[in-house]
């Protein structure tokens, strides 16, 4: 995705009010592309200003890198109680035929490779 350069100077001049600890407005914004006497179209100032409006730049900045690890699920396990015990042993004392359950491993292929 390439940015234009109307949206870098926005992005940089929001970076430099953040810096310097101060709301991030469009007429800040404005002022500051101003004095480095770079021209922009006056709707990339609000729509940045609106854009970053109640969020804490710097706190964006410390955690870019920082994302949360989903964890990997849990087979689930099945046991049997002794209360199963018994009701096998009222029945007549046969069990019933087991059938084999595939367990997914973690590792299994999904058909998304790097080179598919």
């Amino acid at each position: 995705m390439a940015l234009s350069n109307d949206e870098l100077a926005c992005i940089y001049a929001a970076l430099i009010l953040a810096d310097d600890n101060v709301d991030i407005t469009s007429d800040k914004i404005a002022t500051i592309l101003k004095a480095a006497n770079y021209e922009i179209e006056p709707y990339w100032p609000g729509l940045f200003a609106s854009a970053l409006e109640g969020v804490q730049v710097t706190d964006l900045i410390k955690n870019i890198g920082s994302v949360p690890v989903p964890t990997a699920a849990s087979a689930p396990v099945t046991t049997t109680t002794p209360a199963a015990d018994d009701k096998k042993v009222a029945a007549g004392g046969k069990e019933a035929p087991k059938t084999e359950e595939k367990e997914h491993s973690d590792d299994e292929d999904m058909g998304l490779g790097l080179f598919d």
